[in-house]
């Protein structure tokens, strides 16, 4: 029996019939490959991945954050959902299904976990004629972006060759314990937790003074706190329709465009992409404020003892996007300096006593006030906690094989909630980068229209800093080439 972190519990307060709370994508792979070599695949390697068996067990009254243990009635087949894209299988058909598939609740009964298997890609831009998909899901309780990308360097292979693992013991999974054994457990974390909390308030005390010396020396316009953003369109209760799509464009020439301001980054870069993107959006809408929008960029805090743990381990920055200047490369030299200063600030205030004073919130409590406000729509009533969330996880630059077939697109999904409508996950996977918008229908009608808007805003970039470098030569676009027939890929 595992308890759930406090920061892990807050994905299981956060769900609601209108908002499920998992994470996952959408893979791509080259060639044939039935779903029976892809469900035996993963029988074989599901064990070196045990958070995959567990499920969730309530304490009673819910007095105290859930366990993980492991389910004694695991079947692989309740984990799996066998599809093939209607005719003529494009890129259109694909995001229509994983639109669908993102807007569904897993069910706590069991392990919290969904992969689809999905055949029928034949008219895909760039993908070979009788290729698959995946469309995976697992619960945000479960993972964060740095442990799912663990997890997918367990289940793939760097070679076309799958390679041979070591034996596994099989594992005797105990019954599911009694409400007698969770309340003892729970009591005998109520003991302990109080003792905590003196050393958080310390560095809790150190940290507030440290942050406000740098609050008197750094720009005003940095928002170091929630509730400091502009209201907007993509703040409102969200629907629980879903839609989803994908850009990929590639990196090496998104790493290029880092060139024009000294010491950018790739993330500064990609932030400056979505900044142009929102810009062209918001002001077609006649709904762009008058304020820049703010940004929540999720920050690993995971040590080197920690890579292996499941679960998460992240904090938050908060980045100005400067929305309200036309010029991208303006907005790249902006964005570089939001994030410098944001970064200091971020470590100042201490990512994990952030994530420790989770633990102190009662599960039922958390629960509980989730519900009343989704149910009484107070997202409407105050300033939204920040605009969008825009997370960057990087992945390896080499193919990565299942069962022999080459992996050709890797594109991420996440969850969104009442006032924050949208969110923005961004994969890097063998010399691709991929944005990939998830919204609320009601939020976002038109998200391929924004999507288009992402690769527009990366060739402007690219057009401005080569502009800037004075190269006479004309830039290739920065996206790859579409088919006719398809919007991506």
């Amino acid at each position: 029996m595992q308890p759930l972190s406090g920061l892990d519990s807050s994905f299981l307060y956060l769900e609601t019939d209108s908002q499920p709370m998992h994470v996952g994508g959408v893979n791509v792979y080259e060639g044939s490959l039935s779903f029976e070599d892809f469900k035996t695949f993963l029988q074989e390697r599901l064990p070196m991945a045990p958070r995959l068996f567990q499920r969730l067990v309530q304490v009673p009254l819910s007095i105290d954050h859930p366990y993980w243990v492991d389910d004694p009635d695991f079947d692989i087949d309740m984990h799996l959902q066998h599809a093939a894209l209607p005719k003529p299988g494009d890129w259109r058909a694909l995001r229509k299904l994983a639109s669908r598939v993102f807007a569904q609740k897993l069910d706590r009964n069991r392990p919290l976990w969904e992969f689809v298997f999905v055949e029928g890609l034949d008219n895909v831009s760039q993908v070979p004629p009788d290729s698959v998909a995946v469309i995976s899901k697992i619960h945000h309780a479960a993972i964060d972006g740095a442990s799912g990308a663990a997890i997918m360097g367990l289940l793939f292979d760097v070679t076309p060759k799958p390679r041979k693992l070591p034996p596994i013991a099989v594992r005797k999974v105990e019954p599911l314990p009694g409400d007698l054994t969770l309340i003892r457990r729970s009591t005998m974390n109520f003991i302990k937790r109080p003792f905590k909390l003196p050393g958080l308030l310390i560095e809790t005390a150190k940290s507030t003074w440290k942050a406000g010396r740098l609050s008197r020396v750094q720009s005003k316009d940095i928002p170091r706190s929630v509730l400091n953003a502009p209201p907007s369109i993509l703040n409102q209760p969200v629907s629980s329709k879903r839609l989803w799509n994908s850009a990929l464009l590639s990196l090496q020439r998104v790493k290029d465009l880092r060139s024009v301001v000294k010491g950018a980054t790739l993330n500064d870069v990609v932030l400056t992409i979505c900044t142009g993107a929102l810009r062209r959006y918001l002001l077609e809408k006649d709904a762009l404020p008058e304020k820049s929008l703010v940004a929540m960029v999720p920050v690993s805090t995971r040590t080197d003892n920690e890579q292996d743990d499941m679960g998460n381990q992240v904090s938050a920055m908060l980045i100005q996007l400067p929305t309200t200047e036309p010029d991208p490369i303006k907005q790249l030299k902006k964005i570089h300096r939001h994030t410098v200063q944001g970064k200091a600030y971020q470590g100042a205030i201490g990512a994990k006593q952030l994530i420790d004073y989770t633990e102190f919130i009662p599960f039922a409590l958390g629960s509980a006030a989730t519900r009343m406000y989704t149910r009484m729509n107070v997202s409407n009533y105050h300033r939204p906690f920040f605009n969008l969330v825009i997370t960057n996880v990087p992945g390896p630059q080499i193919p990565l094989y299942m069962n022999g077939h080459k992996m050709l697109a890797n594109m991420g999904m996440a969850p969104v909630f009442d006032g924050m409508g949208m969110i923005m996950p961004v994969l890097s996977y063998n010399g691709m980068l991929s944005i990939s918008p998830t919204v609320a229908a009601n939020v976002m009608p038109d998200v391929d229209l924004f999507t288009r808007y992402i690769r527009e805003a990366a060739n402007e970039l690219e057009v401005k800093v080569v502009a800037k470098s004075k190269k006479t030569k004309r830039p290739r676009k920065i996206t790859k080439k579409k088919n006719k027939k398809t919007n991506n890929i």
